[in-house]
Order: structure tokens, then C-alpha cells, then sequence
């Protein structure tokens, strides 16, 4: 038995900064009719930010869950993923009700009856009629995820993504190989339309982000935090090679190759039409993951060991990086409020501006970004549990003296205070 106790490990503060990032960017992406959407990543290579939030949120699973599989066995992780799906599926159910009820809600009512229709515009381009329409398929679907509209697809996704860990962690107890295989195996079952899940009743579509598939990206994340593949060295020659697949994607990626026909690029759209088996999100085609993986290489260099290089660079910036940390370590609460958030922004906006003028499209944007760090704050002040910390000051006694706490609250409060040493992963 090893006589010294388990030490967690420590947050990798790269993990914390490229997932505030990606919060941030997916923030964009959901905010209705937002020009701003045109400079995002996704809009310049295969890959976008739902890639950052799979490939992270891989590395954070590994380091919150990995090490119950390790000290307590398979039974009692498989447990814990278990219940880690429980409070992801309730968090999606909590999430499309507040959006789809109060989108409906609103237009329903007189007030906004005269807006031109704005809310309809809302509540059709999330498809979220057949909440009423029809009640009795729709509502059932919901709570089985075989209604999965595609602006609620990330959570559902994750929760099947969540199931495999214990898959991966029994097949990795006979071989790390054995475990790859599995995660390989599934990706390659997708490519051929051989394993995915319907997204709605009444027709043959199907989960926009076919979980199947993206648990690759996760496993791969996963797999780096367990030590099952090594870091990457830093290399001149492979700093060059993944900067060349980065630059030469944008041709065929960047949005205005395929959706401007002035431009004289056609032999591009032929050639991005032709590998469309490659880059498509909903299997995630090889070129989003290859793409990611170039992408993700030059991040961790241009971070440095252990993130050295996201400090020392000024107090503004400084300030700047907690900040986003702060988000990524909240991914959770910030990546669902984003969803409301970004609905009811654009709505404010469209209601009181509309969405031609660009200094109303800049405010919905930073405005949405305070709320969001906001969200962050919040809920790390309350999953820090502020209440089971001791007092700062004592009440003092009647003779004047500060009263000691009785023996049983003292052996109370200095585990509360070992608790709270902790790391919180989310």
C-alpha cells in the first residue's frame, strides 16, 4: 500500500485558457444574424470551435474522471460517468426549455405581435414549432434525445461521448492499443454511415454532430492527459508542416471561395466539393481533424511549456488571461447560458436597432461577452461552496474573548479547508 497520500494534478492553465477562448467563439457563432461570424476560425479552415470544446473538454474528463478509474476501479468510475451524464441531460433539458418556451411565450404575447414577426423568424430558424405542433412526438423525443434540434446538438452529443469512457477505460485495462482500436473502429463505423442516431421522428434526419464520430477528438484529448500518447517535441520541421496545412486549407475552407461566385475560384469549390467526404462536421471528416491537430500543435508552442508565455506580458494582459481562464475553467454553466444569452441579445437587438447597424452588432457582441464572464464568476464562487469555509473573525465570548469552535466544527472546518484547496473541475 503507498504510504504517501495521492496529490491531484495540478490545472494545466492552457487547457483553462483555450477553452475560455473557444466559450467565447461559440458565443459568436450562436448569436443570430451576427456579421461577426465571417472572422471566426470556422470561416478559414476545416475546423472550428466545437473542436476546441470537444478536444478540451477530452483533456479535462481524463483529468477529473481518470484517476477514480484508477484508485476506486472500473465499477465505481463507470458510477461517476454515470452520473456526470445524469447532470448533462438535465442541463440540456433545463437549457432547450428556457429557450424554446420563452421565444414561444414572447411571440404569443400582444406586445411583440407587431414586431414584423421578428420572434417567428426566432423561434422557425431554431425549428422549435414542432414543440406545439406536435406535442406528443416532440415532447417524448425531447426527453429521449431522438428530437435533438441542431441548435441543441453539443450536450447530447457530449452525454454519448461521456457513455464510451467507461468502453474506452475496459478496453484500455487489457491495452492502450486495444482502447485505441475501439475509438478508431467507431470513427470509421460513422465514415460509413454505420453507426448515428435520428434527430426527430418524423423524418430520416439525423444528430448533427454524430457522436460516433467526434468521440475521436475527445479519446485523442483524453488520451494526451493520461499519458497514453506522449506531448508532441517542439520542432522547426513540424512548426513549418502544421503552419502549411494550416495556410494551404484556407482556399477551400475560407467561406468566400464557396459562397461568393464572382470570385474566379471555381476550380476551388470544385476541389472542396470533391473532398466533401473529408471535411463534413457532421462525421467529422479526417480534414477537420487533421486540421484541429495542426491548429492545436501551434497553440501549445505559441503558449509555451506549461503556458509560460500567456503570462509576462503586462498587468492588462494579465488581467486578460485570468479572465478567459476563469471561463474556460466554468465551461458548463458559461457554454449554457451562451445559448440564452445569445438568443435574447440577438432579440434585444434586432427589437430596439435592427441588424444592419454595426455598432448595435458590437455592443450584442461585448455585452453577451461581460454576461458570459459574469456566469463564470458566479458559479466559481458558488462551486467553491463559500459557506463551509470558517468565519473571518470569531463572535466574541462573554468574557470578551472570542468563542473557539466546539471540537467536533473545528475537525469540520479544517476539512472544509482541505476541500477547498481542491481544484474544481467542471
Amino acid at each position: 500500500m503507498n504510504a504517501h497520500p495521492q496529490t491531484k494534478r495540478p490545472r494545466d492553465p492552457r487547457l483553462d485558457f483555450f477553452r475560455g477562448i473557444g466559450m467565447f467563439i461559440i458565443y459568436i457563432a450562436h448569436l443570430p444574424w451576427n456579421w461577426w461570424t465571417l472572422w471566426i476560425p470556422a470561416r478559414f479552415g476545416f475546423s472550428d470551435a466545437t473542436e476546441i470544446f470537444v478536444f478540451c473538454s477530452g483533456m479535462a474528463s481524463a483529468l477529473a474522471f481518470g484517476k477514480i478509474f484508477d484508485l476506486h476501479g472500473w465499477g465505481m468510475g463507470a458510477a461517476r460517468i454515470l452520473h456526470r451524464m445524469w447532470q448533462v441531460y438535465w442541463a440540456h433539458i433545463g437549457q432547450f426549455l428556457v429557450i424554446a418556451v420563452g421565444l414561444v411565450m414572447i411571440h404569443e404575447s400582444n406586445f411583440l405581435n407587431d414586431c414584423c414577426g421578428l420572434t417567428q423568424d426566432y423561434v422557425a430558424s431554431l425549428n422549435l414549432w414542432h414543440l406545439y405542433n406536435k406535442t406528443e412526438v416532440s415532447l417524448p423525443g425531447l426527453m429521449t434525445l431522438t428530437w435533438v434540434p441542431n441548435y441543441f446538438d453539443i450536450l447530447p452529443m457530449y452525454i454519448v461521448i461521456l457513455a464510451l469512457i467507461p468502453v474506452i477505460m475496459l478496453a484500455a485495462r487489457y491495452s492502450v492499443p486495444a482502447a485505441f482500436a475501439v475509438s478508431i473502429g467507431l470513427w470509421l463505423a460513422s465514415q460509413f454511415d454505420l453507426l448515428s442516431l435520428p434527430a426527430e421522428p418524423w423524418s430520416d434526419r439525423e444528430w448533427f454532430f454524430n457522436p460516433f464520430a467526434w468521440q475521436m477528438l475527445f479519446f485523442t484529448g483524453f488520451a494526451f492527459m493520461r499519458g497514453w500518447i506522449p506531448a508532441p517535441p517542439v520542432n522547426r520541421k513540424l512548426i513549418l508542416l502544421c503552419a502549411t496545412v494550416v495556410i494551404v486549407t484556407i482556399p477551400f475552407a475560407y467561406f468566400r471561395v464557396y459562397s461568393e461566385h464572382q470570385w474566379d475560384v471555381a476550380w476551388a469549390r470544385d476541389i472542396r466539393e470533391a473532398i466533401r467526404p473529408l471535411w463534413i462536421k457532421t462525421e467529422f471528416g479526417l480534414f477537420r481533424y487533421l486540421h484541429f491537430l495542426a491548429l492545436a500543435y501551434l497553440a501549445w508552442i505559441a503558449a509555451g511549456e506549461h503556458g509560460k508565455h500567456l503570462l509576462g506580458h503586462g498587468a492588462l494582459w494579465g488581467r486578460f488571461v485570468k479572465v478567459v481562464q476563469k471561463v474556460g475553467q466554468q465551461s458548463l454553466p458559461v457554454f449554457m447560458a451562451s445559448l440564452v444569452i445569445a438568443q435574447a441579445a440577438g432579440l434585444l437587438r434586432d427589437m430596439v436597432w435592427g441588424r444592419g447597424d454595426w455598432i448595435p452588432q458590437i455592443l450584442s457582441n461585448l455585452l453577451g461577452f461581460a454576461a458570459l464572464i459574469a456566469v463564470a464568476y458566479v458559479a466559481g464562487w458558488y462551486k467553491s461552496q463559500p459557506w463551509r469555509k470558517p468565519p473571518a473573525t470569531s463572535t466574541p465570548g462573554p468574557s470578551g474573548r472570542p468563542k473557539s469552535p466546539p471540537a467536533e466544527d473545528t475537525d469540520q472546518h479544517a476539512r472544509s479547508a482541505s476541500d477547498e484547496r481542491k481544484p474544481v473541475l467542471t
